[in-house]
């Protein structure tokens, strides 16, 4: 059982939208609907669940069904904070699935995760048990822990930047995050899941990923994204893919 466990919970606050940014619209459909067809459309994944702000359990709910994502399965209410939601997102698709299922944690607002990313993710988990999409880093990295004076410039080619999916089997990410809210339960300084991971002293594995895989945070990614998705129209409209 391979399973998508994608996390819609964001407020939009650095958008400047008055509505939460994976509702906001593009080419006449929601960010999270352009995410969610991903994986309905993916053969590798099975279900879906979302984690999504309790006011806006119901818009999503029609919205999955006027778009006919048929895979999800369930919509659980968001927690304080990202880490909590996912918790929330994981413990119900841990109520309806067994443990050694396969569980890919992505970002609603990420749209273009490719099939090719998804099924690494999967490969990387039955051979290694997780894995975390990554591209490589392309400006010069600096370390500054105030933002004032240079401390460390690491070799590029050993900086790489995280994206999702971030997958794991089902059972263990579980336990990860019990492990970790009894020890941190505000999930202090732990930016992700593979953070977590590597917080318990556990290894993640790397897949690559595609540096067109952007989260939409700010406007310039709204803008970004759009121009991203006309691309690829238009590439269809003329039969190049």
């Amino acid at each position: 059982m391979n399973i998508a466990v994608i996390f819609a919970g964001g407020s939009g606050v650095r958008m400047g939208a008055g509505m939460p940014k994976q509702f906001l619209e593009i080419n006449g459909k929601p960010i999270i609907i352009h995410t969610l067809d991903n994986f309905q459309n993916s053969p590798m994944i099975d279900k879906i669940y979302i984690a999504c702000k309790k006011e806006y359990i119901g818009q999503l709910q029609k919205m999955t069904e006027r778009f006919g994502i048929t895979k999800v399965c369930g919509i659980t209410e968001g927690g304080s904070h990202g880490q909590d939601s996912i918790y929330r997102g994981l413990r119900l698709a841990l109520s309806e699935n067994p443990r050694e299922s396969i569980v890919l944690l992505h970002d609603g607002v990420r749209p273009f995760v490719s099939e090719e990313v998804i099924e690494k993710n999967i490969a990387s988990v039955k051979a290694y048990g997780n894995a975390v999409t990554c591209t490589s880093f392309i400006e010069t990295p600096i370390i500054s822990k105030h933002g004032d004076i240079v401390e460390q410039m690491p070799l590029k080619k050993e900086t790489f930047t995280a994206q999702a999916p971030q997958s794991f089997y089902l059972g263990e990410i579980v336990d990860a995050h019990e492990e970790m809210r009894k020890i941190n339960p505000e999930y202090t300084d732990i930016a992700d899941s593979c953070n977590l991971y590597m917080n318990l002293g556990k290894k993640m594995y790397i897949v690559e990923g595609n540096r067109g895989n952007i989260k939409v945070t700010t406007p310039e990614d709204f803008y970004i994204l759009r121009a991203l998705l006309q691309y690829r129209e238009n590439e269809q409209i003329l039969g190049l893919r």
